[in-house]
């Protein structure tokens, strides 16, 4: 099994937190975006949206880090990444979909190549349209996730795989996350544990 990822790809990073917490063993593939090898016509035979995280299973790649992470889910299913109950689970969807598609589309590296060299705006307005759209989903989040310790309760699920990298986002980009206590304690929580750790940026064979 290999993983076509970016150290810094926060979609690529749930998926490796996720083969992490499964025990699943795979061969990393770096693909560097800031130097566009996503754009080349071997990786778009293997991935043709040109993004990462793609995963290959031999007989077929699969791509889009939600539909890795269901299919992981399916295939490993422990630990399981959803609770039991359908209210609870979709509570967890909720909060994983506020930043899958409310904060992450809008602030992708592709989202703000088109802002910078499309549309004419300069460092400065990137990154206030970054952090606006960052404070306004993870106000939300702060909202509905309940640390106990993780996102919610006790027991890891999706929610905390796609806060994880959105908050290494936002401290990349400089975001202060002072008003979002209970995010700090659910990125905290997971820090501690090795299948987080080992899926970090700092941590990839690309990150030198």
């Amino acid at each position: 099994m290999k993983l076509y990822t970016y150290f810094r790809s926060s979609a690529a990073y749930r998926v490796r937190i996720a083969l992490n917490l499964k025990g699943v063993r795979y061969e990393a593939v770096p693909i560097n975006l800031l130097k566009g090898e996503q754009k080349a016509e071997d990786y778009r035979r293997i991935n043709p949206q040109g993004r990462v995280p793609a995963l290959d299973l031999g007989e077929t790649v699969l791509t889009q880090s939600t539909a890795l992470l269901e299919y992981l889910d399916e295939v490993y299913p422990e630990p399981p990444l959803l609770p039991v109950g359908a209210m609870q689970r979709a509570r967890v969807r909720a909060v994983s979909s506020i930043i899958a598609c409310d904060i992450h589309p809008l602030n992708n590296s592709g989202t703000l190549a088109y802002l910078k060299n499309r549309l004419g705006h300069d460092q400065a307005a990137a990154d206030d349209w970054y952090r606006h759209w960052v404070s306004e989903g993870f106000e939300a989040v702060e909202k509905l996730i309940e640390p106990g310790p993780y996102a919610f309760g006790t027991r890891i699920t999706l929610a905390d795989l796609y806060l994880v990298p959105q908050v290494f986002n936002a401290r990349r980009f400089n975001i202060a996350l002072d008003d979002y206590p209970k995010i700090r304690a659910v990125d905290e929580a997971c820090a501690r544990h090795a299948a987080f750790r080992e899926a970090a940026p700092a941590n990839q064979p690309d990150a030198a």
